[in-house]
Order: C-alpha cells, then structure tokens, then sequence
C-alpha cells in the first residue's frame, strides 16, 4: 500500500514538473517540437538536459540582440545554482558552455553549425554616466537654508535704527539694547559708552532684547554672538524667541507643540544660526535668555533674518524703491564667478580692457588685474596710472564687489557714450585689483556674509596680515632726518628695500611679493586700498614716529594733499555724509569729517599706503567703506550707490597738480629717473621710462626743480590753478660737460678743444673757493 501511495506521489510531481521542465507539447513552437534530440537542450548540473528558453538581450536603447539562455535550474538535493550566459544570433543551434561564453565576445560568437552563415551582429556599448549622488542635509541644515533665503533686517549694517531696539532692561548705557548687534565692536576698555553688546540688568529668565521691523515680516532665523570684550566673558546659552504684532501680546516661536528652546553660543565671538522651525509673519520679535556662560551674565549680539511681507497700509514704503538704476551684477562673486565676470567685461568691452595677472596667491590662485583704458596694454606718454586695491583682508569683501561693479560700470557707460566716463578712459590708465588676497577671501565666503564673524578670512593662508607685511621704510627715513642726512646722503623718496627683506626664506606673503613687483612695474601715481568694518578714510604714514606709541599724529610732508585726497572721497560718500548715523563701533570720525590720520587712529607697521609713499611716486589712502565687513546681497546696491560718486571723483583726482615731460635738450629724447623736487616739500618724485611724470599738488605758485644725472638742473615756477586739468610744466635739461666727456670717449671719438680748456677753467675755480674756505 506504501509502495502505491508513492508511485501515485511520483506520476503526480512528474505532472507537474513536465510543464516547467519541457514545456508542453501541445503549445510549443513547431521548430521545438521537430528539433533533433539534443540539439535544444542544454546540459544541466546532474547531467540531465534541459529546453532552451528564448529571451531578447537589450543592449543599448536602439538595438536589441535576440538569443537564448538558460534559466536558473536546480535540482532536487542539490541546493547551487547555475546562471549559463548564452549570447548568440537568431538560428543558433548549440549554445556554447558557461567556460566558453566567458572567452568569447559579444559581437563575434562562434556558431557550433559550420553550415550556419557566418554573420556578425554588432553591438552598440553605452557606458552610463557617473552621476554623484546628492548628500542628503539634515532637518537642520535644510531649515539654515530655508531661513538664508531671507536678508538680515540691518543690525550689523545699521539699517536697523537704535529706536528700533528695546530690552527689559540693561546694566549701563554703553551695554544698552542699541549695542546688541551682530559683530559690534568695543573699545580697549569697559565701562564707557561703547561696550561690545546688550547686557541685561539682571540674571533672571525674565530678560529679554526687542527689535521693531517697522512693518510686517516673515522672520526666519536669528544669529547670535557674545559679548565682545578683551576683559569678561559673557554670553548666552540658550534662548526663546516670542512675536507680536502690537507689543502687548506675544506668541511664542513653537516646535510643534512645545515651546521652542533654541540653543546659544560656546564662545563670545563665533555667530550661531538658529533658524524657526516655522517662519512666522510679525513686526515685533523678543528673545528671550534662559540660560548663560555661569561665570558670565546675559549678554549678546544678534542678527535677526527675514523677508518683508507687502503691506499697503506700512508708512514706509519708500523701502521698496529701487536704490539704484544700474544694472550690474550685485551678488557676491568667489574666486570662479570673479573670472566669469571679469571675462565678460573685457568680451563686451575689448577695446578698452585687459586682463592680466600680477601673480599668484599660496594656494595657487591668479591674482587677476583689469585693465581700463583706450590704449589698453601700452603706456602712454603723459597718460596718469591709477589702481584700486581691494580685498588685502579677505573678508572685507564689500571692496572687492564695489571693484567689480566699476568695472561693469565704466564699460556700460563708455559705450553708452557718456561724456564723463569717456573722458575718464581716454585720460588716465586704470587698473583695479578686486582680489589681493583670494586664499582669505574664498574662507570668508564658504562661512557666507553673516556667519564668517569679524574675523574669519581676513589672514591669508599663511597667517599674514598684509597691511602688515611690507617692508619697514619709516624708521630708515625717520633715524636719517635725525641724523640730518635727508636729503642730501639719504633719499627722501624710492628708498630702497632691506636686502633682508627680498631674500626667499623672508616672511613675506606671495601676495605681498606680487604687488610690490606690480608697483614696480608701472608708474602709478594714484591709488587707494579698500577695506571695511568703519566709515572714515585714512591717510599716511600709518606708523607712529615713536614706536613705542600705539596712537599719534605722524604726517607726511604732503599732509595737505593727502587730506585734501581723504576729503575728497569722504565728502562725497552718502553713508559718511550722513548727519544721522549713528557710530559704527566705538570712535566718532564725524566730527573730523570722517578723516583721519591712519597713526592717529592705530599705528600699523609695514603698512602699503606708506610703503607705496616711500618707495614709488604713488599716492595711496586707505577707504573703510561700511560698518559691515561681509554686507548681505540685499545691501550691494544700496552701497553701489552709497560710493559710486566717490569712486569716479577721487580717480579724477589724477588731474589736480602738475605733469610734464623732462627732456634732453639736444636730443628731444625723455630722460627717466630724474627728480622732480617742490621747494619747500621734502618729498621728491621720478620721472617714468618716457621721462614723464606727475606730481600731485594742491592750487598754488611753486619753484619745481628737475635733475638727472649728468645734465645740469633747472628750476622753474609752476601755478596750480582750481582748474579740471594739470598745469603742464616741461623740462629740457642740458648735458655737463663731464656727461659729454663720457659720452664722446665711449663712442671712441676726440675730446674737442673747448671741452678741454672748460673742464680746466672749472677745476680752477674749484681750488680757488677751496682756498677762500680755508
């Protein structure tokens, strides 16, 4: 009876695994049913054959190869399995063994039928593209992006006025409520008007800082920092942030459906971003401490972001009008979109651009210059050199943008046909530098405009501070006036560089090394450094006279010209003309007129207005151009217009003073290097390769010397008038006779007779007042 029951089990699996293993032969094909035995099997694992199954191979999207292969079989106790790969044209009869299919290629399978044709079927390889998978940013991050989609209202950059700001209360006036702004600045001591952030009166959780936005606003984060202090150290922990539309009811910023608890700072300096988990519309916004650094009070700065919401009903609409009709590229630029940019000026404009490089940076990056002027890459005789420097710290960035911007700038207006701009061009060689230190700025930049601080990026790689990396010329200059050998044994102008500085092991930057090759190389007369993180223009020297003072009124002896320079720019910039500004940090420029004498303010060793002064004919003040170091996009075109005017007149500066040309008499030719010298002013210049030069002075009659050597000197008088040009004053100098005497015998030729009885006559007269002296 068992014997039945499992010859019943085996017809029964034998039923039912025909149809998988053979297939039924009803519904196969007719070239199945009448194949050969053999010839449609392909060998299985336990030795037993097994029916080919067609399938279509796809192997590019135009072309599919018909073939066979196997499927995957196993049999019973056996529990491998085996994948046979068939690859072959349609008619195939003998599919070849999994060895053999690995040897063989695709496009040429050998048939196992001699009497097949022999035809090759091509197969078209596509290789994928490596497409880099996008790193997924945490809910935190996705909301920090979110949250920098909206501006920041104005804390840093002043837009946000000190009757904006309330606070529960404060220990002193100097830690008030209008001091709680992002990246402020104190003075060297506590306890005045001008401390490093809002402090509260008391430590309680009951605190809380205040801005009005004026108008309704989507908020979307806040950045907070500590209080800035060289002598306490205080700061926030942790915090809550609360909204309101009238100040009287207050809705608290919830994470879900708990009140949100956002976390502070670790330190007094690096900004914290903490963006809302929902961006809420209001126009008043609280926060409010719960806990601080436990041997510090409740102290902070902050930065508060969000985007306007249209209100007709707001009474200050005029915050909607357009700041400027220019329409330039206002964003901020890295190292990659500052190339593009500058390649589409001179694509737009090459007539009168080019870009060069002036070298490179520690990290390899080109230190880019443009070119404006209708004779780009030739020196014009009589044609004034000008340059802008900008971004010496890589993250005063606003210098940088406002370069980039002129540059745009002039070439719209120079084919527009404006007269100011063509002029301009056509009278001065400009060169503008938006980058000196692009290692620090790219730094700055990966941080963004409101979390690199106030610090981060302004040292190149290396750790240099370049407004301090150039070589000492004062104190050779100042211990040679004190020894009375100025100018007569010592030069009072191109003093040369310590040989100590230019050796290769010196600690001085490429960048550095770079600009004083620049300067070198053409004859600038002009130039002005721009910076940020104030409103006031400085002037040279930069370096006290007494080094051990850290403040002191140290002029040069162009101080007239230099302030005139400085005014110049201040007088016509909107941001420093304001009669409402409210001080940046600490200092009150304003009642100077936003000047100041740069070793008056702080003193700076190694400085580039004064190394620029001493060691070429240049010219050079420093431009602090905003309060904010890193301003926002939102805020370029406000500052485009803030310092448009002031950029155009001061390179129009190049036409105050004196120009000329110092020639030989005899041959017409320019004489380089000669000393054009100002009675009364113990500076002196040089002449250029084409013997011309420029000399800026303000209106007025003076005795103007040229010298060179080997031609007697001549003096002259030049007036300087009021006028919108330079007083032309020309030289023609006359060989001495020593000068010809050298000339004559290096060519080989006689000394004429005349030349001879004069050179006897002037060693006579020599020895004569030799003996009156005795």
């Amino acid at each position: 009876m068992q014997a039945l029951w499992v010859a019943v089990v085996a017809l029964l699996c034998q039923a039912a695994w025909s149809p998988l293993v053979g297939g039924d032969p009803q519904t196969a094909s007719p070239k199945t049913r009448h194949k050969k035995p053999g010839s449609t099997l392909a060998p299985s694992s336990q030795g037993t054959a097994q029916p080919k199954v067609a399938s279509t191979i796809t192997t590019s999207r135009t072309k599919q190869v018909k073939g066979t292969a196997s499927p995957r079989t196993s049999s019973p106790g056996n529990f491998r399995t085996t994948t046979v790969a068939s690859y072959g044209r349609k008619g195939l009869e003998q599919p070849p063994t999994t060895t053999s299919a690995k040897k063989m290629p695709l496009s040429t399978p050998r048939p196992t039928d001699n009497k097949a044709p022999k035809k090759s079927v091509r197969v078209k390889v596509i290789k994928k593209k490596v497409v880099k998978k996008k790193t997924k940013l945490s809910l935190q991050e996705r909301m920090a992006k979110e949250a920098s989609k909206c501006p920041p209202l104005g804390l840093e950059s002043l837009r946000v006025r000190d009757s904006q700001l309330r606070s529960s209360s404060f220990k002193r006036e100097g830690l008030g409520p209008h001091r709680g702004r992002l990246n402020i600045q104190s003075g060297i001591h506590d306890d005045d008007l001008y401390d490093g952030g809002w402090c509260a009166g008391h430590k309680d959780k009951k605190q809380w800082l205040e801005i009005d936005a004026r108008r309704l606003t989507r908020f979307t984060g806040i950045i907070t920092q500590g209080l800035n202090s060289i002598w306490t150290y205080s700061w926030v922990t942790s915090y809550k942030v609360q909204f309101s539309n009238d100040t009287h009811r207050w809705l608290p910023c919830k994470n879900g459906s708990e009140e949100a608890v956002f976390p502070g700072n670790k330190d007094p300096e690096t900004p914290v971003l903490n963006p809302f988990p929902v961006p809420v519309v209001a126009r008043y916004l609280r926060i409010n401490p719960q806990t601080w650094f436990e041997n510090g009070t409740i102290c902070l700065r902050m930065e508060v972001l969000g985007c306007t919401v249209p209100d007709p009903n707001n009474i200050y609409l005029w915050d909607d009008l357009p700041v400027t009709n220019d329409k330039l590229d206002f964003r901020h630029h890295n190292y990659k979109d500052m190339r593009k940019l500058m390649k589409k000026v001179n694509d737009a404009c090459p007539n009168i651009t080019r870009v060069y490089s002036i070298g490179k940076s520690y990290q390899g990056l080109k230190m880019y210059v443009m070119e404006i002027s209708d004779n780009p890459g030739h020196h014009e005789v009589g044609e004034p050199e000008f340059r802008y420097v900008a971004g010496m710290h890589g993250n005063e960035v606003l210098g940088r943008e406002l370069v980039l911007n002129l540059m745009e700038y002039l070439c719209h207006e120079y084919k527009k046909g404006n007269p100011r701009i063509r002029r301009l061009v056509t009278e001065t060689r400009i060169h503008l530098l938006p980058s000196m230190n692009p290692d620090g700025y790219e730094t700055a930049y990966k941080l963004g405009s409101e979390l690199s601080g106030w610090a981060m990026g302004r040292w190149t790689y290396e750790g240099f501070d370049l407004n301090h990396n150039f070589a000492d010329l004062n104190t050779a200059l100042w211990d040679a006036e004190d020894n009375d050998m100025v100018p007569h044994e010592f030069p009072n102008h191109y003093i040369p560089i310590p040989e100590s500085y230019t050796f290769p092991n010196a600690t001085v930057a490429p960048e550095t090394r770079a600009v004083i090759s620049w300067m070198q190389r053409y004859p600038f007369m002009l130039s002005a450094n721009l910076h940020g993180g104030e409103l006031v223009v400085t002037y040279p020297f930069d370096m006290t006279r007494t080094y051990w003072k850290a403040q002191e009124l140290t002029p040069t002896a162009d101080d007239a010209v230099f302030r005139w320079l400085a005014t110049v720019y201040a007088t016509s910039n909107l941001a420093m003309v304001e009669d409402d500004r409210r001080l940046c940090h600490y200092e009150d420029f304003m009642r100077e007129g936003n000047i100041i004498n740069g070793a008056n303010w702080h003193t700076v060793p190694g400085s580039m207005n004064d190394f620029s002064y001493l060691h070429t004919n240049c010219f050079e003040i420093t431009i602090e151009l905003s309060c904010d170091k890193f301003p926002h996009e939102s805020e370029l075109p406000q500052e485009w217009e803030n310092n448009k005017e002031s950029l155009l007149l001061y390179m129009e500066q190049t036409r105050r003073g004196i120009k000329g040309i110092v020639r030989d008499k005899d041959t017409e030719e320019g004489i380089a290097d000669a000393i054009i010298s100002v009675d009364g002013i113990n500076h002196d210049i040089r002449t250029a390769f084409d013997g011309d030069y420029w000399r800026l002075l303000n209106p007025g009659e003076y005795e103007v010397t040229a010298a060179a050597e080997g031609y007697h000197s001549v003096t002259r008088s030049c007036r300087v008038s009021y006028e919108d040009h330079p007083t032309v004053c020309d030289f023609r100098l006359t060989k001495t006779p020593k000068q010809r005497l050298r000339e004559i015998l290096s060519k080989g030729g006689k000394v004429p007779k005349d030349l001879v009885l004069r050179l006897r006559q002037l060693r006579l007269r020599k020895l004569r007042s030799q003996k009156r002296d005795q």
